[in-house]
């Protein structure tokens, strides 16, 4: 094995390291929604979203991919203009990249959570339901009372 051979399967092994780190953190615990990926139909069908709701989900949607598409653009130029040649370079690396990838997490259980706002108290408790199944961490919000629910102070 050359020089270069071993400067590339060591930057390849210390991206990998740094995806998979950053994956484990605290926030693979969190239960999401996942609005910003193809599940659109699935969420709507589990939590029998209304029109309104519907709308919120595909507004939300829209504000996400603009917010991740500029995050992926700046992961793309950081790894065409960041110096890969040292242990050194590939650490600095390796630590803007866990920045951007935090971003880009934090705008996903943001959006999660603006949709969960809008959920209603049924919903939301089936939300709780499937990630206590799943042994995740629910995001926590205060869901919508139905006004037709509301009792007459009369």
């Amino acid at each position: 094995m050359n020089l270069e051979t071993k400067k590339i399967s060591f930057k390849s092994y210390l991206v990998f390291l740094s995806v998979l780190l950053s994956t484990m953190g605290m926030s693979a615990q969190d239960c999401t929604l996942d609005i910003g990926g193809k599940n659109s139909e699935t969420l709507i069908r589990i939590f029998q979203l209304n029109r309104p709701q519907i709308s919120k989900m595909e507004t939300l949607q829209a504000e996400l991919s603009v917010e991740t598409k500029t995050i992926e653009e700046a992961i793309q130029k950081l790894f065409d203009t960041q110096p890969q040649s040292t242990p050194e370079e590939l650490t600095v690396l390796a630590d803007k990249y866990k920045v951007l990838k935090e971003k880009m997490v934090k705008a996903s259980a943001a959006t999660d959570k603006k949709l969960l706002e809008v959920f209603n108290q049924k919903q939301y408790e089936r939300y709780i339901t499937l990630c206590n199944e799943a042994f995740r961490r629910p995001i926590q919000v205060v869901p919508q009372v139905l006004q037709d629910s509301l009792v007459s102070p009369e």
